[in-house]
């Protein structure tokens, strides 16, 4: 035993020198105030879901029905940082991150929805808020992250009724009062890209609906038309409350209301024009079906082409809304795929939702050859470029906002058959993120991006949606048989270095 914890620590220095003294990224790689900070979820991080009077979500009811979640587990307790707060924030504190992205559960503050504030959700929040802020870690806050009050999915169908609109925004307005004297970053959605095609096209995540699969897993929906009447609500949504935050508390709280978007980069699988085309459809159809009404107040034109008269119509009071309600865009970015014009349309013609409207197909291999390492997951493959790319895209597509980084990472499997001190030394997730951060850096200092913040998912291992505990993104290790106990990983004591502002030798850096 002895020997192999020498053995441990002796790998464990090396591969931390390894990537210290191999021109691994720093602070000082990036301007001054560039924010460095981890991610997380309510849903996927609190637990107590019987506690604080919380209501129930949506996933409450979906991790229910057999067969949704891959290791038949629920996030009923999930990592309980709800009874935990204190300690991660301690952990935080000891990495040396600037700012901690989390999520506010809408039924543990409202749980039927709408109604009366639940003061005991209240208190938590104003607890988790205050612990972060004395270890002068800065809090940034996502209003939904998927844990839709069931109460609204009974009552009127949720997402799917424009009531959400007038909810969502009395919601947001209540955090905003509760929160808004000490929380100064907001952002209102998270991934609604994903959101509304695996809760509303394939079914495969809450609410579950869907007709492509309706035999096998949905008992109602419509591929083909929900999950852009989902999209247009959310956006509708944000539209609302950024303009409630900016009438009635931005001149008080001086706060910048963003979304969360997640996006791939979509590489020509060749030079011929069609498939070029079909990079750019695939961008159109995940990332400028939120971004351009965000920016420009109009759906992408190849979405209105495709889509026709499913794709809800933006009148000109709500593309006046939509147009330039960002004070910043986060981009959640894992991954990048090939993209081939699918010339057959054989998508459409076995599938018919909304997936196959772009006339895409997707794809890791060109050639025989994969485009990247594979973490964990199947659809995440580990291509650094990708990221460089993508932002040079957002640059030069839509008008150059302030852009912050609110997911990246990558996973390792959770298997109970590796020993502890070989889970524990995550050296690809150490490349993974040296690697992507040196692209963002190049974005930064030579493509002239307005990139202002990085943040890794996720701070812990965590509950991931459909995964369940399969899979473990964190930088602590979470020993889900022995009391939850967090542990270091490799890649903690790498992010301290990268951290540690007296690491560098300070130098000027120049900005195009």
């Amino acid at each position: 035993m002895e020997v192999a914890l020498i053995l441990y620590i002796f790998f464990f220095v090396f591969v931390i020198g390894f990537f210290v003294n191999s021109g691994a990224i720093g602070r000082s790689d990036f301007p001054d105030g560039f924010v460095f900070g981890t991610a997380s979820s309510a849903y996927q991080f609190e637990g107590a879901v019987n506690e604080g009077k919380k209501g129930m979500s949506i996933w409450d009811t979906f991790t229910r029905k057999p067969g949704r979640i891959l290791d038949f587990s629920n996030a009923d307790v999930a990592v309980d940082q709800y009874h935990r707060f204190k300690t991660d924030v301690d952990l935080m504190k000891d990495l040396g991150i600037d700012a901690y992205r989390f999520s506010i559960s809408w039924p543990r503050i409202l749980p039927n929805g709408t109604g009366e504030p639940n003061i005991e959700g209240i208190d938590y929040y104003n607890s988790l808020i205050d612990a972060l802020l004395q270890k002068g870690i800065e809090p940034y806050v996502t209003l939904y992250h998927w844990d839709l009050p069931q109460a609204l999915e009974d009552r009127y169908d949720g997402w799917l009724n424009k009531q959400i609109i007038k909810d969502f925004e009395n919601y947001a307005r209540t955090c905003f009062e509760a929160f808004g004297d000490r929380v100064k970053h907001w952002i209102t959605f998270n991934e609604p890209h994903n959101f509304a095609l695996q809760g509303y096209d394939t079914g495969i995540q809450a609410p579950g609906r869907c007709s492509i699969l309706s035999h096998l897993f949905c008992r109602k929906g419509n591929s083909l038309t929900e999950p852009y009447i989902v999209a247009h609500h959310i956006l509708l949504s944000h539209a609302a409350a950024f303009k409630t935050y900016r009438l009635h508390f931005k001149g008080k709280q001086d706060g910048s209301i963003g979304i969360s978007l997640d996006s791939k980069w979509y590489e020509p699988i060749s030079d011929a024009t069609e498939d070029i085309d079909a990079a750019r459809r695939a961008m159109d159809f995940e990332l400028g079906w939120f971004l351009e009404p965000l920016i420009f107040g109009h759906y992408p034109r190849s979405m209105q082409r495709l889509v026709g008269n499913r794709l809800p119509n933006l009148t000109n009071e709500m593309s006046s809304l939509l147009a330039g309600s960002l004070d910043f865009l986060g981009i959640n970015h894992y991954t990048t795929l090939y993209a081939r014009n699918d010339r057959s349309r054989i998508h459409k013609l076995v599938m018919d939702d909304a997936s196959a409207d772009a006339g895409v197909i997707k794809t890791a291999f060109r050639k025989g050859k994969m485009i990247g390492d594979r973490a964990a997951s199947r659809w995440l493959h580990i291509v650094p470029w990708g990221i460089r790319k993508l932002m040079r895209y957002v640059k030069e597509n839509y008008k150059n906002p302030t852009i912050v980084i609110t997911e990246n990472g990558m996973d390792e499997l959770n298997n109970p058959f590796v020993n502890l001190n070989k889970a524990l030394m995550d050296e690809k997730r150490i490349s993974y993120h040296n690697d992507y951060l040196s692209e963002l850096r190049a974005a930064v200092r030579e493509d002239g991006c307005d990139i202002r913040g990085y943040f890794i998912w996720s701070l812990l291992d965590n509950w991931e949606w459909n995964s369940g505990y399969r899979v473990r993104f964190g930088l602590y290790y979470v020993d889900y048989k022995n009391n939850l106990t967090r542990i270091p990983k490799a890649s903690v004591q790498w992010l301290k270095q990268v951290l540690d502002e007296n690491r560098y030798e300070t130098r000027p850096l120049e900005y195009h």
